[in-house]
């Protein structure tokens, strides 16, 4: 099957979990809109999918978009429509607007879908990402109590105890489902490699900010 990839946290931790039950992922599949501000896409660091393939030893199917929800989904469907696959993964957590979605385009194409961290309580699947493994670091803030100082921060027991009680103050998803912050996978169990990071650009504006990665490779297992 193939897996939806972003590069970010949930769907790094869909495919560990799919491949942990015993399942293939032939191939990572990156929808690369050109506008931001995309509702169903993660859109950071997006440059980078192809080098955290590399990095996990898969092949990497990509797609330009334009951002809009049309072009998102005619892009999606062009990007599957010759994968010779059975199913598609995908790190959807909660929004039902991004499943009905990337449902109705599998439907299509007669794809089953599996979205294994799908209406899990989140706080525990945040638990669960780091005890396997997983790192990662925070590239976008836009939520009041999540400021610049944030950005580039790796996810750890204490940022993470840090994150459920302003997430608890600010009344925002601890998960980031709602936008609130989006992640950079820089090592996991997947990764034959991690990804070091060399250089960033900080942008900063009213609403939040975000942490470009301009510089980075691949390091080697100690």
């Amino acid at each position: 099957m193939a897996a939806l990839f972003s590069g970010g946290k949930d769907s790094t931790h869909a495919v560990q979990i799919m491949e942990m039950q015993g399942h293939e992922i032939s191939c990572l599949v990156s929808i690369i809109p050109s506008d931001r501000h995309s509702w169903i896409f993660h859109t950071p660091n997006m440059h980078l999918v192809p080098r955290m393939a590399e990095a996990m030893g898969k092949p990497m199917v990509t797609a330009s978009s334009d951002g809009t929800e049309e072009g998102d989904l005619k892009a999606l469907k062009d990007a599957l429509l010759d994968l010779d696959v059975d199913g598609v993964v995908t790190g959807a957590l909660a929004s039902d607007y991004q499943w009905d979605r990337i449902n109705g385009v599998c439907q299509d194409l007669d794809l089953a879908v599996y979205s294994p961290l799908w209406r899990k309580d989140q706080e525990q699947l945040m638990r669960d990402m780091l005890s396997s493994g997983l790192r990662a670091i925070i590239v976008v803030v836009s939520a009041e109590g999540l400021d610049h100082q944030w950005l580039g921060r790796l996810i750890d027991d204490r940022s993470l105890e840090e994150l459920k009680n302003a997430s608890v103050r600010y009344a925002f998803n601890i998960s980031g489902e709602g936008g609130e912050y989006e992640t950079l996978v820089i090592d996991s169990p997947l990764h034959e490699r991690p990804l070091v990071i060399i250089d960033t650009e900080i942008e900063l504006s009213r609403d939040g900010g975000r942490l470009t990665v301009t510089c980075a490779e691949l390091g080697e297992r100690r």
